[in-house]
């Protein structure tokens, strides 16, 4: 910022209050600026809080902040000036160098004089004058950057806060799931309870639909008009959670018993499988899926693993049976869905 521009525009960098060079400036939301002292005073010993220069009222008072590119201006301006003073003849008024010559009032005044006092009188160096118009407009356009660097070290700051809050309700979401999975078990699915069209791994860990039907021992357990299979253990007490990779899959069942589950059909629809069923909007795609019983609470919670994030909880169930891990993997839809459910080991060490 060069001297004349500083000389044309003091009144930029003076508080309305005292009048003098600001002091820590502060900017409020309608424009104007203070020195923080001043407007802190000025709203201590007032009943409202309002702009001393534009009377806008606060419904409540502002929190203010030194508007560092202003202190910088301003820090800038005292140091030019301090300059300037030890060079030149300058104005008793405003300590500013007396450049110009008023015709009107036969008197020598500086370029604060001829803004302020002078601006409607025949200034003798038109040159000048048309100059200083022209420091004037680029001062505003270097003000108005300023103030655009200031906005957008806010949007930065307030960014960080924003990111930081989320980086909390991660690490709480994080917490929730290592609780849940403090109660993993170990689930294998139980051939004798699976469908003839299902193909189930040689550990019992995973399962598809294999669109051919196998001829197997007839029992009561067995699973005949839907494809489904059950894991081996059951529960009826306690707190139990295992977790299932569903990853490439369009359709789906898990959960516990075929009542209490969550579903996903045509690659996109997940739902609750209540009484009624309804849509879950779920924001991410779930790769692996978490299912958490709480048999004395009464609860099945589905989380996704990755995102740490809660699919949907049933609550206020009523068990008075045994409870058994329930498996879907969905028609294989010629191919489309051919993926299997894998029964994944819970890690917790992450």
């Amino acid at each position: 910022m060069s001297p004349a521009c500083s000389g044309m525009f003091e009144h930029h960098f003076l508080c309305s209050i005292c009048l003098e060079v600001l002091t820590d400036p502060v900017t409020t939301s309608c424009g104007h600026n203070f020195c923080k002292t001043c407007i802190s005073t000025h709203w201590d010993t007032s009943t409202t809080s309002r702009c001393p220069v534009c009377n806008q009222v606060f419904s409540t008072k502002p929190q203010l902040k030194v508007n560092i590119m202003m202190r910088e201006m301003v820090s800038q301006f005292r140091r030019e000036s301090e300059k300037k003073n030890l060079e030149t003849r300058m104005c008793p008024k405003h300590s500013k160098p007396l450049e110009l010559f008023c015709q009107s009032d036969q008197t020598r005044v500086c370029l604060m004089c001829s803004v302020l006092e002078h601006r409607s009188h025949q200034l003798q160096q038109e040159a000048e004058e048309r100059e200083a118009e022209g420091l004037i407009k680029e001062l505003e356009e270097e003000i108005f950057e300023l103030m655009k660097r200031s906005s957008e070290v806010e949007a930065v700051a307030q960014l960080e806060d924003t990111l930081s809050d989320k980086m909390k309700m991660m690490k709480i979401k994080m917490l929730e799931m290592k609780r849940r999975q403090q109660f993993a078990v170990d689930v294998t699915l139980d051939p004798l309870t699976a469908n003839s069209y299902l193909v189930l791994s040689d550990d019992g860990k995973q399962v598809y639909d294999s669109d051919v039907k196998k001829k197997l021992p007839d029992n009561p357990k067995r699973f005949s008009k839907y494809i489904n299979v059950l894991g081996k253990q059951n529960f009826s007490s306690g707190r139990f959670y295992f977790e299932v990779q569903v990853k490439g899959k369009t359709d789906w069942d898990l959960g516990v018993n075929g009542y209490w589950t969550v579903a996903l059909r045509d690659g996109n629809v997940y739902k609750a499988c209540g009484d009624p069923p309804f849509i879950l909007h779920l924001k991410c795609v779930p790769e692996k899926v978490g299912v958490f019983v709480d048999y004395e609470e009464g609860v099945v919670s589905f989380y996704d693993v990755d995102a740490a994030a809660l699919i949907y909880s049933f609550t206020h169930c009523c068990f008075t049976h045994k409870l058994h891990p329930y498996f879907n993997p969905g028609l294989n839809h010629g191919g489309k869905n051919s993926a299997p459910l894998i029964i994944c080991p819970v890690n917790q060490s992450e």
